[in-house]
């Protein structure tokens, strides 16, 4: 089994992931995930973009009990301007 991912990871996400990777943070295997996107059953909503599915990140975290701004975003270091 694959490690879960970690709220550290969510913090990183894109705006919006592809199938497998939102299975894999719902624990969901490849086959399942999209067996239920075809059937359009997958537990948050799935957008069809040419021949691939893709979740849009605050939907899944949503469906999850995670609110956008309760994730710790990482801060990048500030860039000096006088250099």
């Amino acid at each position: 089994m694959k490690r879960p991912v970690s709220l550290a990871q969510v913090a990183d996400l894109p705006p919006a992931l592809d199938l497998l990777a939102a299975a894999r943070i719902l624990g969901m295997g490849r086959t399942k995930a999209y067996e239920l996107a075809k059937r359009g059953e997958f537990p948050c909503r799935v957008i069809r973009v040419g021949g691939s599915y893709v979740v849009p990140t605050v939907e899944l975290l949503a469906l999850l009990g995670i609110h956008v701004n309760a994730v710790p975003r990482q801060r990048k270091p500030e860039r000096n301007a006088s250099s």
